[in-house]
């Protein structure tokens, strides 16, 4: 299984709306992209300081697919026009298990 992990930090001064929208954009991805196996996101539970604001983790059968998704248009959107302009910080990792 390839696993795609993709964290932000928020600009200073996001709006629960904002974020909400993130959640919103994001939910409608596996119903639309194929390859995604698993789709899991959510903002930070708030437990630990200095932690991520917030992290996706995409699931796929393996690394071809990540192609797939990173570039469907539906995918693209959510990032263009939803997370990109609320996003100071971002960090992101692709492991296999």
């Amino acid at each position: 299984m390839f696993h795609h992990v993709a964290m932000f930090r928020f600009k200073e001064g996001t709006t629960a709306e904002q974020v909400e929208a993130v959640d919103t954009a994001l939910a409608a991805l596996p119903d639309q992209i194929d390859v995604l196996l698993g789709y899991q996101f959510g903002p930070d539970a708030g437990v630990t300081e200095g932690s991520w604001d917030f992290v996706v983790i995409a699931d796929l059968a393996d690394a071809s697919g990540y192609p797939v998704y990173k570039n469907h248009p539906a995918h693209v959107a959510a990032v263009n026009d939803v997370i990109a302009p609320i996003v100071a910080e971002a960090a992101r990792v692709q492991f296999v298990n």
